[in-house]
């Protein structure tokens, strides 16, 4: 996958590193059962759960590191 970013949209990213839900868990980002995870991107579920634009960036770069890992 390449890299994530505050388009790409969660369930995108889960289905392809499912391991990255723990990392989403860990900031807030409960996105990962629910049903809008299709359409949603990273921005978009970071804010309707109040996550700062700040600490979305340093969720996707956590994210990053795990799915870099794994290339």
């Amino acid at each position: 996958m390449n890299q994530i970013t505050k388009t790409t949209l969660i369930n995108d990213l889960l289905e392809k590193n499912p391991e990255a839900a723990e990392i989403l868990m860990a900031y807030g980002l409960h996105c990962v059962n629910c049903h809008f995870s299709d359409l949603d991107t990273m921005e978009d579920g970071a804010a309707m759960h109040g996550i700062s634009d700040e600490e979305m960036q340093l969720m996707i770069k956590d994210v990053n590191k795990v799915v870099s890992k794994k290339e």
